[in-house]
């Protein structure tokens, strides 16, 4: 698996070239053994052909179950971004509404902490670019925690108190993130999707060998088809390979309202 997610990576499409090239050998190699068994002895094709429908029946359960696994996963990815970025924002807000040289402190890390997570967001799947970025979020959170704890020590007040949950509460999102971009489709969903779609076109390949017909068109037409699906599912379930990318908008706008003139509303 980990050769095809790095040619995924290098470029999706070659991906599904090579799922198709190797789902129309799959089909010609049940072909090839349908016919060979035809000439031996008369096969039932009948029987062969409900054996046929429920592999693929149960292809297109597995493919209907993965495609809801991925487009959870892409939906987690794109509502976390929007999520984190309004607590960024609330919490920037609550900063400079301190009124003192530690909030607005603790407002310019948070400008500096929103690029960061623009670029974790936007990062290849470089491991170490992604550990870089992830080690300077971390410095960050500590600098920010230890203005906003001396905040608090200094004003214990209500207004300290909801800055700091706010950054809580940021740091959590940021948490969750960080999480929802590590998940990616299971090694064992990903080859039973794999071996049902190679095992469905040989067995229907088999089947019309012993039906006696040849169709190199509809061959391609199913094979180009899975393959589409199936590339859609991958490039769904992975945070970095792809087209179907997580958008980094919501940072770009949280930025854009931090140096306009009239400041968001805080959210509540």
């Amino acid at each position: 698996m980990l050769l095809l997610l790095k040619i995924a990576a290098w470029n999706i499409l070659a991906f599904g070239a090579l799922l198709f090239l190797a789902q129309l050998a799959a089909h010609e190699a049940g072909f090839w053994i349908g016919r060979r068994q035809a000439s031996i002895r008369d096969a039932p094709a009948d029987g062969v052909g409900v054996l046929v429908g429920s592999l693929l029946g149960l292809l297109a359960f597995v493919l209907a179950l993965t495609l809801s696994f991925a487009s959870e996963r892409f939906n987690e990815r794109r509502l976390g971004t929007l999520a984190e970025t309004n607590a960024i924002g609330t919490a920037w807000l609550r900063a400079k509404a301190i009124g003192q040289s530690r909030g607005d402190e603790i407002a310019r890390l948070l400008e500096q902490y929103t690029i960061l997570r623009k670029g974790f967001v936007q990062a290849p799947p470089v491991a170490a670019v992604l550990d870089n970025l992830n080690n300077q979020t971390n410095v960050l959170q500590s600098a920010i925690w230890q203005e906003v704890t001396a905040i608090v020590r200094e004003q214990p007040n209500p207004i300290s108190a909801s800055l700091m949950a706010s950054l809580n509460e940021v740091f959590d999102m940021t948490a969750s993130g960080r999480f929802a971009f590590e998940l990616r489709l299971p090694p064992q969903i990903f080859w039973l999707l794999m071996g049902l779609a190679l095992l469905g076109i040989a067995s229907l390949g088999f089947q019309l060998a012993l039906r006696g017909s040849r169709t190199h068109g509809l061959a391609a037409l199913v094979a180009l088809t899975w393959t589409v699906v199936i590339v859609d599912i991958v490039d769904l379930a992975a945070s970095r390979i792809g087209y179907l990318r997580t958008s980094a908008a919501p940072y770009e706008w949280t930025l854009q309202g931090f140096h306009s003139e009239t400041a968001t509303p805080a959210r509540q």
